[in-house]
């Protein structure tokens, strides 16, 4: 199938394999660390699918794991060689979020909430470029480049012909109201929204002010959920370093939550008009910093 064909998706599925051999001798990660010399965190990391791990490893793991059919061992480690291959944003140079990119385009939906930014996967390039600039000071040009080329083709996921990825996004009012680049920009960036939001697997919500505090008032969180695990990941943007949760209690958490901003957000129908209504409210014009 096509969907092998992610680095990302090989690692999970080869994690988790992993994981059932394991839990069936009844080991620890603890024990299994000691064993490869590692530290239990890259443990979890590897039966995660966040880490890759060499054939040899594999070797060495099926051996404690008592494994003797020797055709597992060669597929399993088969596996191995294939998830180090790179994806293609590492040829894009260096990518601060890499880890997040393989996951996002190894998900089959994501359901997320943005406090006060339209998501990357939703931006106009205009959009993107004035987001890229404004929020990152001591990016360089080049850095700016690489960013913004690598957003542009994380979208092409979102309208994958083969499988199209099932999107939900609760946007608080306060993204819309933003005005990010200029007016004009900004203008086009919720003509886009609107039109995204028409297509049947792309669904948006805005949450106005008129609602109140609401569970996402700590800030952005997405969830990720994969095609060949139950499993989902709930991922939390920072600016130098990213969350990434697992547990299956964190996930309900955070499920539960969204459950709650999409009851209390507009209907898709409701929020179009309301998006109409923030574009046509945009100022002519954006004063300088200062200038009344």
């Amino acid at each position: 199938m096509a969907v092998n064909g992610n680095p990302t998706v090989r690692r999970r599925r080869l994690g988790a394999e992993l994981r059932r051999l394991r839990l069936a001798q009844g080991l620890t990660s603890t024990q299994v660390a000691e064993h490869l010399l590692i530290s239990q965190p890259k443990v979890s990391h590897l039966e995660n699918g966040r880490r890759a791990i060499n054939p040899r490893d594999v070797r060495d793991l099926c051996g404690l794991y008592q494994v003797t059919d020797q055709q597992v061992i060669e597929s399993l480690m088969d596996l191995a060689r294939e998830a180090n291959q790179q994806g293609w944003w590492v040829a894009c140079g260096a990518v601060p979020y890499a880890v997040y990119i393989g996951l996002e385009t190894a998900a089959a939906s994501m359901r997320s909430y943005e406090p006060l930014l339209i998501p990357g996967l939703l931006q106009t390039p205009a959009y993107a470029a004035a987001v890229i600039e404004e929020t990152i000071p001591l990016a360089t040009e080049e850095q700016i480049a690489v960013r913004l080329e690598v957003r542009l083709r994380r979208q092409s996921r979102v309208h994958h012909p083969a499988r199209l990825f099932r999107l939900w996004v609760v946007l608080d009012e306060s993204a819309l109201r933003r005005v990010v680049g200029s007016p004009e920009i900004m203008h086009e960036q919720l003509e886009h929204l609107n039109r995204l939001g028409e297509q049947p697997h792309i669904t948006v919500q805005v949450l106005p002010h008129t609602a109140g505090a609401h569970p996402g008032i700590s800030g952005q969180f997405s969830i990720l959920d994969f095609p060949d695990t139950a499993k989902g990941t709930v991922y939390q943007e920072r600016f130098t370093s990213d969350l990434y949760l697992e547990k299956r209690s964190d996930v309900r958490h955070y499920s539960a939550m969204f459950n709650h901003l999409q009851t209390q957000a507009l209907h898709p129908e409701a929020t179009r008009s309301f998006i109409t209504g923030a574009a046509q409210e945009l100022p002519a014009e954006t004063p300088m910093p200062g200038r009344p």
